[in-house]
């Protein structure tokens, strides 16, 4: 079989990456309606697989955000699929897909990432973007990664403490890369909102993402960046991998 030309492979990029974009879009701009408008319980999103095999991922807006940006990341790179599983998969353990700034000794954002072992500064790692595409810098430089178990492949750039712990995460991040990157129909929906949130207008709305979500979602949409959640159980990160030569 030829080779997809250039322009082929270059509008598959695209689409992928578009596929990302949208989600980031469509989540800043559900939450905006539902500051404005109002809406019952919590705010959730589900992604449903399009297989009819019953998969299906729930979890928050602003998780939501995050995984969009870290597929967004790897498309932007050209990445295979299987590398934004990996990311995924590897953030879903580390932080569960939430911007935390608190980690086992000073580990911080979605990867879990240490400035003390080269990672970036903090405020650096804290950038969902900067921190995936830091994780994706170091994981193309593992050898065959693709075709390396995700846990393997996930320990050799994170260098963790639990190296097993990433493979209980490979069916959720599987769907959701395959909902991101386009590949897949699945579906996307939202619904909920913040309780005790009342917000009119374009400002009074902004004021409330940052208040209660702690980021500009509605910015970080348009960025490509991503938001924050609520704390859960830290991991740990080792130094990066030694660059393979």
């Amino acid at each position: 079989m030829p080779e997809p030309s250039l322009p082929s492979k270059r509008r598959g990029r695209l689409f992928r990456f578009g596929a990302a974009f949208v989600v980031l879009l469509t989540v800043a701009g559900y939450l905006a309606v539902r500051y404005v408008t109002g809406g019952p319980g919590a705010p959730g999103c589900r992604v449903v697989s399009a297989k009819g095999d019953g998969a299906t991922y729930e979890f928050t807006p602003e998780q939501a955000v995050n995984a969009a940006t870290i597929t967004a990341v790897g498309t932007a790179r050209d990445l295979p699929e299987r590398a934004v599983t990996i990311a995924l998969a590897t953030a879903l353990q580390e932080s569960a897909l939430r911007n935390i700034d608190y980690g086992d000794r000073d580990s911080v954002g979605l990867f879990q990432q240490r400035p003390s072992q080269g990672w970036g500064t903090p405020e650096q790692i804290m950038d969902p973007a900067y921190a995936a595409e830091k994780f994706y810098e170091h994981l193309v430089e593992v050898p065959g990664y693709t075709r390396l178990p995700l846990t393997v492949a996930a320990q050799r750039v994170q260098r963790s403490g639990f190296p097993q712990a990433y493979a209980k995460h490979e069916p959720d991040a599987t769907l959701l890369a395959a909902a991101l990157t386009g590949r897949s129909a699945a579906t996307l929906t939202c619904d909920g909102r913040p309780a005790a949130t009342r917000a009119a207008g374009a400002d009074a709305v902004r004021a409330a993402l940052v208040r209660d979500f702690g980021r500009d979602v509605l910015g970080a949409g348009r960025r490509g960046g991503g938001g924050e959640g609520p704390r859960s159980p830290p991991r740990t990160t080792g130094p990066p991998p030694e660059t393979a030569p």
